[in-house]
């Protein structure tokens, strides 16, 4: 079955999904359920895979950046070729190499390899992640019925987070560190089997080819920029920053230059002049980039801070994904009530709450003052992800909406990319600064370890040592103190982003957008164009 462009009156109501089109979506969010997973697990690793590979500091940051690196860089290119070959085609190639990938990461025998890995299913995942919501996009052309699969969308995404920590946990207390990326494998089975079965085939038919200079400087583009950033933030002003982010830069203005003149672009600029496309965006991009860097640090805190075991660490995480699995029955009351601008800020400002509370619990409180943070937090960002995104797919004709989707996603995993790069850090040099002269006791590999990562000196001191447990105590102080730094700053950056969507978000979304479909049937009381099954 293949789903192709076509013309339907403006005024007629639609049909209400069948049994098929939920079971799509059921595939469509084991799909992401697997990318959720991957990104969850990771945390959770990284002490035991640095006593292992022995990662520095630099290696650390790039094993958790390299997926949203390559992944941004390749989002908009993989979103328009899924618009061109294939949505279903194109997700079900991604899922077998993400699969695959997470083998090779699992196996991998140096810090090194392991980086490479992570390139590769940032690769796989570019290909995966426009490709579901572009389906959704299709499969639920009525903006009532998508605003309820994309909530299920995400939540099956939060379901992922919940479940990465736990199995992950699990796995940790029993097996090494590579077993965790295995757990991809039998959802990239499920996938597999189930996708060309339930899916049907989607595109948009009347599409040129995919301008390959274009895609070429969208990677020139966005990869040197994200580089620069990363560089300045870890290394300071450096030539070679300087160079990558003017490279970047160029590249960027010859991309947009080239974007007017093509009859048919990678982005459509004038996806931009809806507001509702455009603040929606941006507003999740500054959260994603607020919570990336602080919640990648969180789980060593629980390990290496409170003495959590991993199980341990994965459950003590549930409250952020339980409450934004939740916020899946309350969704629609909230946009009704409050329209789309005032419920996607008021979710960025709970969740700013949220980080608060985590801070002050950190040192101040106990664990359960910190279990309603994070409870906050999961349901603020669950809430304001839910409603952005049914936002932007609302604001596109449906025969971008691969491309639309690629642009919402390259915003989120370069806030990502940033979040971990920036916030992350800030995390390491406030950590730094914190940490105090070592007692002469100490041998220097030790201190070196100290300086490297608090991780890093886990596996490296000796406990029955009173200086090394002095020092390994003053660590993790300072950790302590530079996450809660870290908190406060992610906690304005949210309210920020909250104030500016509650402001500038239009109300009713894509109803009253005066650039979307809805309100150019509205205006010319023409014919708008959907998607429908052929």
């Amino acid at each position: 079955m293949v789903i192709a462009d076509s013309t339907i009156s403006a005024g007629r109501e639609a049909t209400a999904p069948g049994p098929r089109q939920w079971a799509a979506l059921a595939v469509l969010t084991l799909a992401v359920t697997l990318l959720a997973i991957d990104s969850t697990v990771l945390a959770l690793a990284i002490p035991s895979l640095s006593a292992d590979l022995a990662p520095s500091a630099s290696q650390l940051l790039w094993i958790g950046d390299i997926y949203s690196f390559t992944l941004a860089g390749l989002l908009v290119t993989m979103g328009n070729v899924a618009d061109r070959i294939g949505r279903r085609r194109l997700l079900l190639i991604g899922t077998v190499g993400f699969g695959l990938s997470s083998v090779l990461a699992a196996f991998a025998p140096s810090a090194g390899a392991l980086i490479v890995a992570r390139a590769l299913l940032g690769i796989s995942g570019a290909t995966i992640m426009p490709s579901t919501l572009s389906l959704i996009r299709n499969i639920f052309p009525d903006a009532r019925h998508r605003t309820t699969a994309i909530a299920i969308w995400t939540a099956g995404t939060s379901g992922g987070t919940a479940l990465g920590p736990l199995v992950g946990g699990l796995l940790l207390e029993h097996f090494w560190w590579g077993s965790v990326f295995l757990i991809n494998v039998p959802v990239m089975v499920l996938v597999v089997a189930t996708g060309p079965w339930l899916l049907p085939e989607s595109r948009n038919s009347d599409g040129a080819p995919v301008d390959m200079l274009s895609a070429v400087l969208s990677v020139v583009a966005i990869v040197p920029i994200v580089y620069a950033v990363k560089s300045f933030a870890h290394d300071g002003l450096t030539i070679g920053a300087v160079v990558a982010l003017a490279a970047g830069l160029l590249a960027g203005r010859a991309f947009l230059r080239r974007q007017r003149r093509l009859a048919t672009p990678l982005i459509d600029v004038e996806l931009f002049k809806r507001p509702t496309f455009t603040w929606a965006v941006l507003a999740t991009v500054m959260a994603i980039f607020a919570l990336a860097g602080l919640l990648y640090f969180f789980s060593q805190y629980l390990q290496l801070v409170r003495g959590f075991s991993t199980l341990q660490a994965g459950l003590a995480e549930l409250p952020v994904s339980l409450s934004s699995i939740a916020v899946v029955v309350v969704v629609a009351s909230v946009v009704r009530r409050l329209g789309h601008g005032r419920a996607l800020g008021g979710g960025l400002m709970l969740g700013a709450a949220g980080l608060i509370v985590v801070a002050v619990a950190e040192s101040y409180g106990g664990f359960a003052l910190i279990c309603v943070g994070l409870f906050l937090v999961g349901t603020g960002i669950g809430l304001a992800f839910t409603v952005s995104t049914g936002a932007v797919l609302g604001s596109v004709p449906a025969d971008r909406a691969g491309a639309a989707s690629a642009i919402s996603e390259t915003g989120l995993e370069l806030g990502v990319a940033l979040g971990i790069a920036i916030l992350g850090t800030v995390q390491d040099v406030g950590y730094r600064l914190r940490l105090p002269e070592a007692s002469d006791q100490v041998p220097e590999a030790v201190v070196d370890a100290a300086h490297q990562s608090l991780a890093t000196l886990a596996g490296a001191a000796d406990r029955s040592s009173p200086a090394q447990l002095e020092l390994l105590s003053q660590a993790q102080a300072a950790f302590t103190q530079a996450m809660q730094t870290t908190a406060v700053i992610a906690a304005i950056i949210l309210l920020a982003a909250g104030i500016m969507a509650a402001r500038r978000v239009p109300a009713e979304g894509a109803s009253h957008d005066p650039h979307g479909d809805e309100g150019r049937s509205q205006e010319a009381g023409a014919e708008a164009r959907s998607d429908v099954v052929a």
